[in-house]
């Protein structure tokens, strides 16, 4: 044993000199969005490409690989936390292996190529523009999938690499919950009177929005020891080790939603990274289980805690002294109403909690048929809009409204989608199991105190790393697998005291 223990000590060196790089790579990242002069970015691409070359050649040395190998088949030998580390870096070297270095060079070429053809038909509105680029971004997932192996689906090779464990058979499950729950609710609310949320559109001083988004994420429990918020043109939350996470937000001047529950959203991230155990930096036990169980953390915080009454009753009176022009005369009541209001959009980023999750379903169901071959480029568009009346009643007025609105394709990034949806269904069911155990919780928000839902979530979530699967996870924490009921009922609860149904 005493062998494999050294074994173990170097591989754990080696895994984390890698993250170091990693998260130095993350460094220059956000000096580039946050602060890097405009004139720094020709070189700077040239350090980072530099630095990935580096990390890549650490990841698939000869002295990394035969050190795991050699762990992993004496893993049976290790403590728990120690053989999922080991089990989780041999998955990744697996399936690193199974893409040869001209399909990820051919996948970065043509990945390069498609995002300027997306940009060029986003300009021109113009689907043509994006369709040949987009063919072979298509037909190199699927070569993907083939590569990577998949049972029954090939698409479960995608959805692997972005959802460990997930399947098509458990997301039709989920989504099956949507098209008829989500469908059925939404048609109790959509012909309701809307509330007013008027108040919203006017101007709102940039600092002033700062100092009430710095206000809100400390309130929370994010420290400056270990984090800042600044600004950047795409709010986005980002660590470089459990003791460092930042996250910045962007200023709209004539709408204050979008900085205050964008800085709400990326605090959640932050917190998920900051409760990960300092003992396993560099290792899956120190690292997020998936996208999903990532964006649960950030929608909880964000939908099921900041868009709350009680959370608005709590702050209103300091929204209220900010901006009296704006909402001197709204009461918690309306206020919560507006910010709640539920409407259908063709554009998914600007849609409500609601109708959303339509835009996540029509986008799986398009990547599954074009992954699966049943649905080809040429008819997506027609299939697209077809969809977009089904679920939101709305026609799509040009490419760029509807087809061409998302980035993800032109990165080749099908099996992303779902995580956005299942991040919300898990965090309805965290947030119902919290609220177990914490019966108070609801007269803790509308009093500032969040302290004891964060432990919940360090101890439920946070501490477990990658050391479960999120089903896995989820089913230690709340008892059950993810179930879609949990979000139902919330949605049901909340929008009673919206549109009164």
């Amino acid at each position: 044993m005493e062998n494999h223990l050294s074994d173990y000590e170097k591989y754990k060196a080696l895994r984390q000199k890698t993250a170091d790089l990693e998260n130095i790579l993350g460094l220059l990242s956000w000096d580039q969005e946050v602060y890097m002069p405009q004139e720094g970015a020709q070189f700077r691409a040239q350090q980072q490409a530099t630095l990935s070359g580096v990390v890549h050649e650490m990841s698939t040395s000869p002295e990394y690989i035969k050190t795991l190998e050699k762990l992993y088949a004496a893993k049976d030998k290790f403590p728990f936390t120690e053989r999922k580390n080991i089990e989780e870096s041999y998955k990744s070297l697996q399936k690193n292996r199974k893409l040869p270095t001209d399909f990820i060079q051919r996948e970065s070429k043509a990945i390069s190529e498609a995002y300027q053809a997306w940009m060029k038909a986003r300009q021109e509105n113009n689907f043509q523009v994006f369709k040949p680029q987009l063919r072979t971004i298509i037909s190199l997932q699927r070569d993907k999938a083939e590569l990577l192996g998949y049972k029954d689906h090939p698409y479960n090779a995608l959805l692997d690499l972005y959802e460990p464990e997930m399947t098509v058979t458990k997301v039709d499950v989920i989504f099956a919950d949507v098209r008829k729950n989500l469908s059925v609710f939404f048609g109790k609310i959509k012909d309701k009177q809307q509330p007013d949320d008027s108040f919203f559109n006017t101007n709102f001083d940039k600092e002033t929005q700062m100092q009430i988004c710095r206000k809100l994420v400390e309130d929370l429990g994010y420290s400056w020891k270990s984090g800042r918020l600044d600004l950047s043109e795409h709010p986005f939350s980002i660590s470089f080790n459990p003791l460092d996470a930042r996250i910045t937000t962007r200023i709209n001047e004539t709408d204050i939603r979008e900085s205050i529950w964008g800085s709400i959203h990326e605090t959640g991230h932050a917190f998920y990274e900051l409760g990960l155990p300092t003992e396993h930096y560099g290792l899956p036990a120190g690292s997020p289980v998936s996208l999903s169980m990532h964006e649960s953390q950030s929608r909880l915080w964000e939908n099921n805690v900041g868009k709350s009454q009680a959370y608005i009753s709590a702050y209103m009176q300091e929204l209220k002294n900010a901006f009296p022009y704006a909402f001197g005369n709204v009461t918690d009541t309306q206020f919560f109403k507006g910010l709640n209001k539920v409407q259908p959009d063709l554009i998914r980023i600007n849609s409500d909690e609601v109708t959303y999750h339509f835009h996540i379903l029509l986008r799986y169901e398009l990547e599954k048929d074009l992954i699966g071959g049943t649905l080809s480029v040429n008819d997506l568009e027609e299939a697209w809009n077809a969809k977009i009346k089904e679920y939101l009643g709305l026609d799509v007025p040009s490419p760029k409204m509807g087809v061409l609105q998302d980035i993800h394709w032109s990165h080749g990034s099908l099996g992303y989608f779902p995580t956005y949806s299942l991040g919300s269904f898990y965090a309805a069911q965290f947030y119902h199991f919290a609220e177990q155990a914490i019966p108070n919780l609801t007269e803790q928000i509308a009093n500032k105190q969040f302290g004891d839902l964060l432990n919940w979530l360090r101890e439920n979530v946070h501490r477990h790393g990658h050391t479960f699967s999120s089903e896995e996870l989820c089913k230690n924490a709340t008892g059950e697998v993810l179930d879609y009921k949990y979000f139902d009922d919330y949605l049901n609860k909340k929008y009673a005291s919206v549109y009164g149904v």
